[in-house]
């Protein structure tokens, strides 16, 4: 699939971002990732973003990096963002998520297998992705599992990821080409 907007020049991103997408691609081990020099060529609006996707990830986030990398990698199922699942795929297995938990994201509906905690955020992350919001029953099991920070950091963490993905396939972004040794 060929991008509808290619990566930036350094001109077309500025030297910052740039420099930046190159540093990601380094902690990745990818080419500079194509989120940051696509997205950046929107200059103002990437540096507000990048601001607001670092709040709601790890160490800034209330939710561990494990939680938050399910959350994110099912959102990437269920919007088919071939892009984040590869990018998360990595950063998943970095923060504990095991081969076998991926291929149980891809199912049609959470198990039973998960955590009570995991298996509450991972519904309510279905449901606010179809729907859009939460009924009644999904909203308590979820608050029974998350105080009112995590619950709010849990909202803006999938309303975050259900944006990018819509921007990335809209972009028709394809996952980053690992770095050559």
């Amino acid at each position: 699939m060929t991008p509808r907007i290619g990566p930036g020049t350094a001109r077309e991103l500025g030297l910052p971002a740039y420099l930046f997408s190159r540093a990601a691609g380094r902690v990745t081990r990818t080419e500079p990732p194509a989120v940051f020099t696509t997205l950046g060529r929107g200059r103002r609006t990437f540096w507000g973003w990048l601001g607001f996707a670092a709040s709601v990830l790890a160490p800034f986030g209330p939710l561990s990096r494990r939680e938050q990398e399910l959350v994110v990698l099912r959102v990437a199922h269920l919007r088919e963002s071939d892009y984040e699942w590869s990018h998360h795929t990595r950063l998943g297995r970095r923060a504990g998520v095991t081969s076998g938990e991926l291929e149980r994201l891809r199912a049609p509906s959470p198990d039973q297998l998960w955590s009570p905690r995991e298996l509450a955020m991972l519904s309510a992350t279905d449901t606010l992705v179809t729907t859009r919001d939460l009924d009644d029953e999904t909203w308590s099991r979820l608050r029974e599992q998350l105080t009112e920070r995590e619950t709010v950091d849990f909202l803006m963490l999938v309303g975050q990821y259900d944006m990018l993905a819509t921007t990335l396939r809209v972009l028709r972004l394809s996952p980053d080409a690992k770095r050559l040794p």
